[in-house]
């Protein structure tokens, strides 16, 4: 009998993780595209509700059958990893209803130097000089992406990084969860907790789909967020941390040039000075994380 040919297998490997992390990165762009194509009398609450509520169910109609997909550890943190998931979903939409694309996306991107900050507060994780350079950049460009006029939309340049600070406290929250809870059961609560953070607001006046296009849209949100965030879970088994962290950061170049090419976003010197240097300190600072990967499985 012949041995099984191990090249061909670390050949699938090396294939698969950079296949799946770029897929899951371009599904979120589609999501991001999606949110921004649909009209304006879907509210930010109406998207949110959807995609939260979408997810719960597709993730107890494909996990249910195993046992209770609610059986976790720390019941609590999940709670709050929860709500403050919801919390940085809700103001990523609402930044890519009022900004640019392009630019709701790079500013949210600056939440992996929000995460090395809570980190070192609430679990003393040592931050080196090199982690303390890629923050400081990190908020550079966040400070140079920033036009401070209100008519430039002050109002969602605000409310990215807000989102970005909550994004980055979740990744925190994600990486204690982990050492006791899958994936699945995390990502359950987040959608459960997401539909109760939303449900007040949308059940007060639910905007439903009226035509053909707009149903598709809806159900194309629900479709790439379980979708990018499945492929995600799956690429981080065939890569290291950083680099998963460093493919998935391809969606704000995806973003930028779907935002750029067809949403005819302003690519000022801002955009590309300001983007530029979060891409490259994110990129750095996913390197640095060495081998764990696993506080990236959810990016809300």
């Amino acid at each position: 009998m012949q041995a099984p040919n191990t090249d061909h297998i670390k050949i699938d490997a090396a294939i698969a993780g950079p296949l799946l992390m770029l897929s899951a990165a371009l599904l979120f762009t589609l999501l991001n595209v999606t949110i921004k194509s649909l009209g304006p009398s879907f509210r930010v609450w109406d998207i949110g509700f959807y995609r939260f509520f979408g997810g719960l169910v597709m993730i107890l109609i494909i996990f249910g059958r195993y046992g209770n997909p609610f059986k976790g550890n720390d019941v609590r943190l999940l709670l709050i990893r929860g709500c403050t998931g919801s919390v940085a979903f809700v103001c990523l939409v609402t930044a890519i209803r009022l900004l640019p694309i392009s630019t709701a996306i790079v500013l949210f991107y600056s939440y992996p130097a929000f995460a090395a900050m809570f980190s070192f507060f609430m679990y003393r994780e040592a931050l080196s000089k090199v982690h303390l350079l890629c923050i400081a950049g990190v908020m550079i460009g966040v400070s140079v992406l920033f036009d401070f006029q209100v008519e430039g939309g002050l109002l969602g340049q605000v409310v990215a990084v807000i989102g970005a600070a909550f994004a980055g406290l979740t990744v925190t929250f994600i990486r204690e969860l982990r050492q006791k809870n899958g994936s699945v059961v995390i990502y359950l609560y987040f959608c459960t907790m997401g539909v109760l953070v939303t449900l007040p607001k949308f059940v007060q006046s639910p905007a439903l789909p009226t035509t053909p296009t707009e149903l598709v849209m809806v159900l194309g949100i629900v479709f790439f967020s379980l979708a990018a965030q499945l492929l995600m879970n799956q690429g981080f088994f065939y890569c290291r941390g950083w680099e998963g962290g460093v493919l998935m950061s391809s969606e704000v170049i995806f973003t930028a040039f779907v935002g750029i090419l067809f949403f005819q976003d302003p690519a000022t010197w801002r955009f590309w000075t300001g983007g530029l240097l979060i891409l490259i300190c994110v990129i750095a600072m996913n390197r640095l994380q060495g081998g764990d990967g696993e506080c990236r499985q959810d990016r809300n």
